[in-house]
């Protein structure tokens, strides 16, 4: 190796280390980030790392691993400064991606005044004619019809109006027999006045009867005229017919006034009030909003829809509503009569998670330096409007989460909070909850075999539901009606005692329930009401025994792996909570 060589090597490496200082060599003074050199948090915490599955936050262990229910990975479980399992914090950007509004209950309410508010309800309905406007055009002589003024339905007609011809041979001897009479008055005014009064009860008026006086003439085609004026509903005689004395011609009606006639479900009946005001619109005028008072409330349920009639009265100007139209009509209830001297605390009903009359919100913690959200469980009273008065669980000032409670539920069920189906969770300093099962008494021997008999035809009504759901399709009215129609023909008369009692609970939540699934448009919504009234029916089914053969099947990954029950006329299994997805889901319990 020549001189020139080495010196160019030399070179070389001198160029390589004036780089490697200008890009690196500055890192070694530079100090740390304070978050490097103070992060002492994994080793201040004492203990080991604990590691928990995204699905099934109840399994937690020191290392990582598999989960023993889904064979996930595990992962780091986020430890936070707040350890109460009901409590959940979440931050800024989570509230604002859920969407989080919360509305305060009671005194200083944001929309309320001592509990005591305006409520709204939303109910359909249609439009219909005012009874007491409707009436007959009947003819006071017999006849035969020789011409009609008036001949289709919907004609309008004035009072006085001239309405059809008739030819009347009773009408006609009776002219003959006044103009006879007259020809011997002087003789016997008597006989003129008789033959005058019964010209009058046939109808004829003063006026026709002087124009017969006058001119002698008999008037052979008699007209009609109206009594009053309306619109025609029906026309009942036709030219060339026929009519006895007090034959109809037509049915009428006055559309000036309407009724508005809404269906009422019972749960909302407590809420409505004779004097109510009610906004409607019709989707016939479309952006035209009417108003009416509600002035009549059916005493009596329509046991085929399980509804009772709500009738308001509304003034029909220029006749832009027509009878039959369909409305939609929001109630503004009235506050309802405070029965004793505690106040009546109301949450929207947008705020539970509904789970029977013990459900769940969530209140919004003050004095939190980030959004913290507490689980609180409530015992909920009667529905009004759009609001659930609350009984206990809340007090007065609580700020509830009116909006994105089911998103923070669902955070919480994530992080092993307690939740709406994680309600097991053992609070620190609370009481523990409730155990979730109970033990279902045995009734069997002494039910009779006609409530059994009841029971299978209650099942017959609730097998096509689920078979709706297992097509992951809502069910429709007519098939919620017809299980509540059978539940309304089980007769609780034929037991007594503790046995009675079981029963009427089990009623209630099936009642209530299949209400619900009313109120629910999508498959999902009605899935989880499926799931509370399967549970009602599977504990009557046990203790009172049931004619025919039917099992219990269970999906042990329903609702986020909480599991769910249904009833089964077939052992192969076919989910409703998950239809197509997983239909084959599941497994056989019990037989009933």
């Amino acid at each position: 190796m020549n001189t020139r060589t080495v010196l160019l090597l030399i070179a070389a490496l001198g160029l390589g280390l004036a780089a490697g200082y200008f890009l690196f060599g500055g890192s070694a003074s530079v100090p740390p980030p304070a978050t490097q050199a103070h992060d002492h948090s994994a080793h201040e915490t004492g203990g080991a790392e604990i590691w928990t599955c995204s699905m099934h936050p109840q399994i937690q262990q020191d290392g990582p691993g598999d989960c023993p229910l889904c064979g996930m990975d595990l992962i780091p479980l986020e430890v936070g400064n707040n350890t109460d399992p009901a409590v959940m914090t979440m931050t800024e950007a989570a509230v604002a991606l859920a969407r989080v509004r919360t509305v305060r209950v009671g005194n200083g309410g944001d929309s309320t005044e001592g509990g005591q508010s305006s409520a709204s309800l939303t109910l359909t309905g249609k439009l219909a004619v005012d009874e007491r406007t409707t009436a007959v055009e009947v003819t006071e002589f017999g006849g035969r019809i020789e011409r009609l003024n008036v001949s289709f339905s919907g004609e309008p007609v004035r009072a006085g109006q001239r309405i059809a011809t008739v030819y009347a041979p009773d009408l006609v001897v009776a002219q003959e027999e006044f103009l006879q009479a007259r020809q011997f008055r002087d003789l016997n005014p008597d006989l003129v006045s008789a033959a005058r009064t019964k010209l009058r009860n046939l109808g004829v008026t003063e006026e026709q009867i002087t124009t017969l006086e006058t001119t002698g003439q008999v008037i052979r085609d008699f007209p009609i005229y109206a009594d009053n004026s309306g619109t025609i509903l029906e026309t009942k005689a036709e030219v060339g017919q026929y009519l006895p004395a007090g034959g109809s011609l037509y049915t009428y009606t006055n559309l000036s006034r309407l009724w508005v006639l809404l269906d009422a479900y019972e749960a909302d009946l407590a809420s409505i009030s004779v004097g109510d005001r009610v906004n409607f619109s019709v989707p016939a005028l479309p952006g035209q909003n009417f108003s009416a008072r509600i002035t009549f409330v059916d005493p009596a349920i329509d046991p085929a829809t399980r509804t009772a009639a709500v009738r308001a009265e509304v003034i029909n100007r220029n006749g832009r509503l027509k009878p039959d139209m369909f409305v939609e009509g929001t109630i503004i209830t009235s506050p309802a009569r405070q029965e004793d001297t505690e106040e009546d605390l109301r949450v929207p009903r947008s705020a539970v998670l509904w789970t029977g009359e013990r459900s769940v919100v969530y209140v919004a913690l003050p004095d939190t330096e980030v959004p913290t959200y507490e689980f609180r469980e409530v015992t909920l009273g009667d529905r009004v409007g759009d609001q659930y008065r609350v009984r206990s669980g809340l007090a007065s000032g609580d700020r509830v989460v009116m909006e994105g409670a089911f998103q923070i539920d669902a955070a919480a069920q994530l992080n092993n909070k307690a939740s709406m189906m994680n309600r097991d969770v053992l609070i620190a300093g609370r009481p523990a909850p409730e155990a979730v099962a109970e033990a279902i008494p045995d009734f069997r021997e002494n039910s009779p075999e006609k409530l059994r008999n009841q029971l299978g035809r209650v099942v017959e009504a609730y097998l096509p539901l689920k078979d709706r759901l297992v097509a992951t399709a809502t069910a429709d009215a007519a098939l919620i009606t017809s299980l509540l129609t059978a539940l309304e023909a089980v007769d609780g008369d034929l037991l007594t005692g503790d046995a009675r009692d079981y029963w009427s609970q089990q009623r209630e939540a099936l009642d209530s329930h299949a209400k619900l699934l009313l109120e629910n448009p999508e498959v999902a919504g009605q899935r989880e009401q499926f799931d509370y009234l399967s549970r009602a029916l599977i504990k009557a089914l046990t203790a009172f025994g049931v004619s025919g053969d039917y099992y219990v099947q269970h999906c042990p990954m329903a609702f986020n792996n909480t599991g769910a029950d249904w009833i089964s006329n077939e052992t192969q299994i076919r989910n409703p909570y998950f239809g197509d997805l997983m239909l084959k889901c599941g497994l056989v319990t019990d037989e009933l």
